[in-house]
């Protein structure tokens, strides 16, 4: 082997000689950049005189032998003022005369002048670029155009033991924001960090809160494709940094975007950099490469997952399609029509393509009538943005223009909205009568929505050579891929480009809702099995079993309190106490009678945290509403509003009736309650609200009511990729976790106090640089765990020493099974909480040696969102609530003894007589057998024999509760009646208290 061939040295080579012999690179040398300004001040001053002769000779005469100094420092001020990326797309001026910093391929050919200026363009890349003004820290490589940086790459080669997570780590610890080359907006506009496998990239170095996004083809997910040929990552000095493409990027899809937000009251802007994802910057160049060879009349449908960044690709295929020319320089489309609903695409559409173009007018918002878009389309305007229910008018405006051509690009055809207006007269015209027009579910029967009117329009008129379409939704329907997919090889449509949802979900762009999705069953079980274990509160446990059991399918009283409940005690406490939820129901009927009981059960308890807010179309006729209630009503301010005011502190719950289960995005919404029946398509969109990422947001929840695991399961298939529903997990073996991380004798419950004590305190009193203490208790462990074998040896396969496998195996295993067991029963082991805050921080600082531990988008700077919630038993134990647990004959004011008869069969009666039940003496045979396994209970016989009736009722409540439970199969309607109504389980439960006793001490 020759020396030095698996050295990071020679992966540098590598890349730098591909981009010299084939990328349009010439060499760039650190001698010649200044540290002190951040830039190549010769590269710049040669670029000029170059490529614009005449106004370089206009400033000598001026500034005579100064010009280069004082052009430098007048390009320094404008780079200060307006960035690096405005300079090179429009120049600078200099005592009257205008500069160009850059120039980029022109889409026609008939200009030869800009072909020859294209040339003029300085790239460079420089190896080894020392960048500190004060210090000798150099920069692996960086990239230039006429002597700016535009982008800087770190990189690491596994061959040396390193890999890219070490290259973020070195832009985090060792690279300081401060130094000019990495100024935001003013010099570099990207950093690289990568190694042979994969790249990630920032545009905007910020010490260990720098967020890096992957920068990745994917391959069954995230990563990059196996290469037989070389590096998985060549594709990025082959393709994307080669001159043509770089100089692309540069013009036509880096951006400056500003974002608005509130701070405690006070408006403020986020600004970013937006540097395009690799699938985004694929799917523009695949379409317009493809519309450019085929020109119109071709449908294409873009299958890219929530968390994609949809809004951004259209903004940049809208305007690579509007300036888009065919071989005989001859434009492909006199128009682009973008349809959407989303309001902020327009703004986002307008100030992206200003960027691009520097003028007013390209994009043109159609917000009032059809006149308005006849107007458009008629005076050839180059991009106009409408709403998808002007679409059937788009489409007739279009035939009687046969002429010209057309490029449609519809955003997430399954809007929320969209299709309602038809849905809406059809069911009415077919109802017999108003209320039962009123109370229709419109999200019944065939389940249409905008994807399915768009397609039959489309149908209606056939296929049109003037128009082609750009479908992007992340959850197409089989028609829709009939419609708009391209075919295959056999003839079967696909998708033209896919992201999909298994990708978003590992790149860390979108949460997995199905990690944490739970049905009515599952919870059932995992109580019962949470009830048998002695370390968690088993009177707690055994209520809510017996809360979850009584429910009927339409009771919806007993499934507002499990909701209200569950919100208060377990999702309250997610995203730092922001956390809100959803209700999905299966009518609008049902989302009325929803609000008034949950308004009712908040008022009864007195609950001051937790706001409904109710969310339907059209108006509902029942007994409580003769005349009709609307969501306006309900709610007390108007439905434009909702969205705003759900996003406020003043609302945790939303309840909806079909309306907001698509389209509708609120990153805090953690927790979904189903009552619905739902299936395909509207399944995956409805449950996929919850995906949106949010600081601090770590996990989501969903609690089905009505579905089955397998149908959920068989609905997202298509687009997923990848089912993870837990569903067989078994809380005790929680504690086997615990007992085999403690076996390796890793983690010290010492280290483990002094992380949490200090970890818990108040958010207020935590210092942003108290973060090094948190590592210091960490450390230790980091140490002890590199002494342990990477791989087992045939001795440690007796289970003498655990490698580090293991170990880490079960570290994971624990905080997932930990994470996820605590949405169901919030957990009253104070050992298990601490254990899994120190697990989980703890599993970010070890080693990480394979694919299988990829670094995690996030993970440096996960810490400072992480929830900051006190350990305590009382805020972690599910309360009672008053319910269960009470003396009837104290509590309840009723006195059973008069009542209390001797045989089963006349407490029926009395029980049929008091409460209107149907149960017959058969039924006697449910008590018959709960009653002789308490009198079998060992524990319950020693107790009474020691224990005056009133102590021994505390132990029998527990032992009671636990054989109703197991029995209740058997008999679901007393189980049900004990549960539901308190004066009737008051009266059994007392009777067999006394039955008990009194045979226990005969």
């Amino acid at each position: 082997m020759a020396k030095g061939i698996h050295t990071e040295e020679t992966f540098e080579e590598a890349i730098v000689a591909s981009l010299l012999e084939d990328g349009g690179y010439v060499k760039g040398h650190s001698q010649d950049f200044d540290a002190q300004l951040g830039l190549f001040p010769s590269y710049i001053s040669d670029f000029l005189e170059d490529s614009q002769p005449v106004a370089w000779e206009k400033l000598r005469n001026i500034h005579k032998e100064d010009v280069k100094e004082k052009v430098i420092q007048r390009l320094l001020r404008e780079l200060d003022l307006r960035g690096t990326l405005d300079v090179v797309r429009n120049g600078f001026t200099d005592y009257g005369v205008k500069f160009k910093m850059g120039y980029f391929k022109p889409e026609s050919s008939l200009n030869e002048d800009h072909k020859v200026l294209y040339g003029k363009n300085h790239l460079s890349v420089t190896r080894q670029l020392y960048y500190e003004r004060n210090g000798k820290n150099s920069l692996d490589m960086v990239l230039s155009l006429n002597g700016l940086p535009i982008a800087t790459i770190e990189l690491k080669n596994q061959f040396s033991g390193q890999d890219v997570s070490n290259a973020k780590k070195q832009y985090a610890y060792d690279r300081e924001p401060t130094e000019p080359i990495f100024a935001f907006k003013k010099r570099s506009l990207v950093h690289f960090a990568l190694d042979a496998n994969e790249c990630y990239m920032t545009t905007k170095l910020n010490g260990t809160s720098t967020r890096y996004l992957p920068f990745n083809l994917g391959h069954n997910g995230a990563g990059n494709p196996p290469n037989e040929e070389g590096y998985r990552t060549e594709y990025l000095w082959n393709y994307v940094w080669a001159k043509d493409s770089f100089m692309d990027i540069v013009g036509k899809f880096l951006h400056f975007h500003v974002e608005e937000f509130e701070l405690n009251g006070l408006k403020k802007n986020k600004e970013t950099v937006i540097f395009p994802r690799y699938h985004q910057l694929d799917v523009v160049r695949e379409l317009t490469s493809h519309a450019k060879a085929n020109g119109a009349g071709k449908n294409y449908l873009i299958q890219h997952s929530a968390g994609s960044g949809k809004s951004n690709s259209i903004a940049w295929l809208s305007y690579r399609l509007s300036s888009l020319h065919n071989a005989d320089n001859e434009r492909i489309f006199g128009s682009v029509i973008v349809i959407t609903d989303r309001k902020v695409l327009d703004s986002q559409l307008q100030d992206t393509i200003f960027q691009f173009e520097h003028k007013q007018g390209v994009v043109q918002k159609i917000d009032k009538n059809s006149q308005q878009l006849a107007e458009a389309l008629i005076a050839g305007s180059n991009i106009v943005i409408t709403t998808l229910q002007k679409f059937p008018f788009i489409l007739e405006k279009i035939g009687e223009l046969p002429t010209r051509k057309y490029a449609v690009i519809i955003d997430e055809a399954h809007s929320s909205q969209g299709g309602e207006a038809t849905k809406k007269m059809k069911e009415v015209l077919s109802a017999k009568s108003l209320e039962e027009a009123s109370n229709l579910d419109y999200d019944s029967g065939l389940d249409e929505d905008a994807e399915d009117e768009i397609r039959k329009s489309m149908e209606a008129r056939g296929k049109q050579d003037n128009l082609s379409f750009f479908a992007f939704t992340a959850t197409p329907k089989a028609k829709t891929v009939e419609v708009f997919g391209s075919p295959c090889i056999d003839g079967t449509p696909k998708p033209f480009h896919l992201y999909s949802m298994k990708q978003a979900i590992e790149e860390g762009f979108i949460l997995d809702v199905l990690q944490n999705y739970t049905t009515y069953k599952t919870y059932y079980r995992l109580s019962k099995e949470i009830e048998d274990d002695p370390k968690v509160n088993k009177k707690q446990a055994s209520m809510a079993i017996g809360r979850f059991l009584s429910l009927h399918p339409h009771n919806l009283s007993q499934k507002t309190q499990v909701i209200i409940e569950h919100f208060r005690q377990v999702v309250s406490k997610k995203i730092g106490g922001k956390a809100k939820a959803m209700v999905v129901t299966s009518s609008r009927l049902h989302a009325v009678r929803y609000k008034e009981e949950f308004d009712k059960y908040i008022k009864d308890k007195g609950y001051t945290d937790i706001k409904t807010i109710v969310a339907f179309s059209g108006k509902v006729i029942y007994d409580s509403y003769p005349e009709g209630v609307t969501e306006v009503q309900l709610n007390g301010f108007k439905e434009k509003e909702l969205p705003k005011r759900f996003g406020t502190s003043e609302y945790q719950l939303l309840l909806v009736a079909d309306k907001y289960q698509t389209g509708f995005d609120q990153p805090l919404l953690h927790t979904m309650y189903v009552d619905k029946k739902l299936s395909g398509v509207k399944c995956v969109q409805t449950l996929s609200r919850l995906n949106r990422m949010h600081a601090g947001k770590e996990d989501t929840f969903i609690l089905d009511f009505t579905n089955d695991e397998q149908d959920i399961i068989s609905s997202f298939q298509p687009y997923y990729e990848l089912t993870t529903i837990e569903s067989n997990t078994d809380p005790n073996h929680l504690y086997d976790l615990k007992n085999e991380i403690e076996k390796a004798q890793i983690i010290w419950q010492s280290e483990v106090d002094n992380f949490c004590n200090f970890y818990f305190k108040s958010s207020k009193t935590l210092n942003v640089k108290d973060q090094k203490k948190l590592y210091g208790f960490t450390s230790p462990a980091v140490e002890r765990f590199k002494q342990l074998p990477e791989e087992n040896t045939k001795e440690d396969v007796l289970g003498t020493k655990p490698s580090q496998d293991d170990f880490k195996h079960a570290l994971q295993s624990f905080t997932r099974a930990y994470s996820f067991l605590t949405q169901i029963m919030p957990f009253t082991d104070v050992d298990l909480e601490k254990l899994f805050t120190y697990s989980r921080f703890l599993l970010k600082v070890l080693p990480k040696k394979s694919q299988r531990d990829r670094f995690r988008l996030g993970d440096e700077v996960s810490l400072e969102y992480y929830r900051l919630q006190k350990i305590s038993e009382n805020n972690l134990a599910l309360e009672p609530q008053g319910e269960y647990g009470l003396d009837g004959m104290s509590e309840s004011g009723i006195r059973v003894t008069k009542e209390e008869k001797e045989a089963l069969s006349e407490i029926i009666n009395v029980l049929n007589t008091k409460f209107g039940t149907e149960f017959t003496e058969a039924d006697k045979l449910f008590f018959d057998q709960i009653e002789e396994e308490l009198v079998a209970d060992s524990k319950l016989s020693e107790q009474a024999q020691n224990n005056t009736l009133d102590n021994f009722k505390f132990g029998f409540e527990d032992a009671f509760m636990d054989k109703l439970i197991g029995r209740m199969e058997q008999n679901q309607d007393i189980f049900s009646k004990m549960m539901d109504d308190k004066d009737f389980g008051t009266i059994v439960r007392n009777y067999m208290i006394k039955k008990v006793y009194k045979r226990l001490n005969q």
